[in-house]
């Protein structure tokens, strides 16, 4: 059994997805049991939709909902204890939950997953690792916005989070990891980055394959299973790649109602077009990992759909089912064990000589 809470009431559309977003994954799921937080008056006509859902879950009535453009601090201080948000959080802190779903306002949620939860030992700074769809199937991308401008021992644990969430979602031994950079060769690349590359060599993982430094057009090539960067290169790097996508999408929607023809070629390639439309589909990848926590956070995409959601908690589902946690802890405690905190600063200096 899996115990997952969830913020019933964040994202753009409320209960409306996060209710029958829950029972999709309860269907793929049945040993599911869900923690429910949200308003009764919105949440129960929903739920009585869904009695499969209603009979796997415990619903717990909350007053206040955490706006999507409300900032982290005063989501902090008006929903402190009372926020759905919140309560869905501590429900993992207090154990009554293995992980926390929510689709609401990423700012609120880190602090308050920090706040609730607290720092891993020996992690300075969380990271948000995504799922991106490859050429080869798929890869995990961190940080994605939580941390700006990382140094290189934080890059050095985002790539040992990275690898311990590749092992448990994609269930390989020794995944491959590059560090996102402006060229492949040893001497390009800001000295953060240089440093945290030798500091990944010399650890010698045996948890992970250092493939070296990696580009752009690598991630969608899937290169590497897990490409390693800080949240404002990685959130950049996942805005463009939706926008290209819905460019793309739009290109092709355009082409093939331009003449009787291009309708035509449409229909006899139609299921052509319906193999690249799942595959470039954004709600089956949907789900950030919040990582460094002591407990596991998921985050929905804000305006994701019911399937959308759906695949955010099959995410929360995979990494509990699959140790993430305890993998990350062991880790941690391995390639910690004796190395300096100076250690990436004394690398940094001598890469820049």
């Amino acid at each position: 059994m899996v115990r997952i809470s969830v913020d019933v009431m964040g994202g753009d559309f409320g209960p409306s997805v996060a209710i029958p977003g829950a029972a999709k994954a309860l269907e793929r799921h049945p040993e599911i049991r869900f923690v429910l937080f949200g308003n009764a008056a919105e949440c129960e006509p929903l739920l009585a939709q869904h009695p499969k859902l209603k009979a796997a879950s415990t619903f717990h009535h909350c007053d206040i909902a955490v706006a999507m453009d409300e900032k982290p601090s005063q989501a902090l201080r008006r929903g402190r204890g009372k926020a759905s948000m919140w309560q869905a959080i501590d429900a993992v802190a207090k154990g009554d939950a293995d992980v926390a779903v929510s689709a609401g306002n990423t700012g609120a949620l880190m602090a308050m997953s920090k706040f609730c939860l607290r720092m891993m030992a020996n992690i300075e700074r969380p990271a948000i690792a995504g799922i991106w769809p490859t050429l080869k199937g798929e890869s995990i991308v961190l940080d994605i916005g939580a941390t700006i401008g990382a140094d290189a021992n934080q890059l050095f644990d985002f790539a040992l989070m990275g690898g311990a969430m590749a092992r448990a979602l994609f269930e390989i031994d020794k995944p491959t990891l590059g560090l996102l950079n402006v060229g492949v060769e040893e001497i390009k690349g800001q000295e953060e980055v240089k440093a945290a590359g030798q500091l990944i060599r010399e650890a010698n993982f045996d948890t992970i394959d250092y493939y070296g430094f990696v580009e752009g057009d690598d991630i969608g090539r899937g290169t590497v299973d897990v490409v390693v960067t800080e949240g404002f290169a990685g959130n950049i790097a996942l805005k463009a790649a939706e926008g290209t996508a819905r460019q793309i999408a739009e290109y092709l929607r355009a082409a093939m109602s331009r003449t009787w023809l291009a309708k035509l070629g449409y229909i006899l390639a139609k299921s052509a077009f319906d193999s690249v439309r799942e595959k470039m589909d954004p709600r089956k990848v949907n789900g950030g990992v919040f990582l460094g926590l002591n407990g596991i956070v998921i985050k929905s995409h804000g305006g994701t759909d019911a399937e959308g959601f759906a695949a955010a908690v099959d995410v929360g589902y995979d990494m509990v089912r699959n140790g993430l946690k305890d993998k990350i802890e062991r880790d941690l405690q391995k390639y910690h064990a004796g190395r300096p905190v100076e250690g990436a600063q004394s690398v940094s200096d001598e890469v820049s000589k």
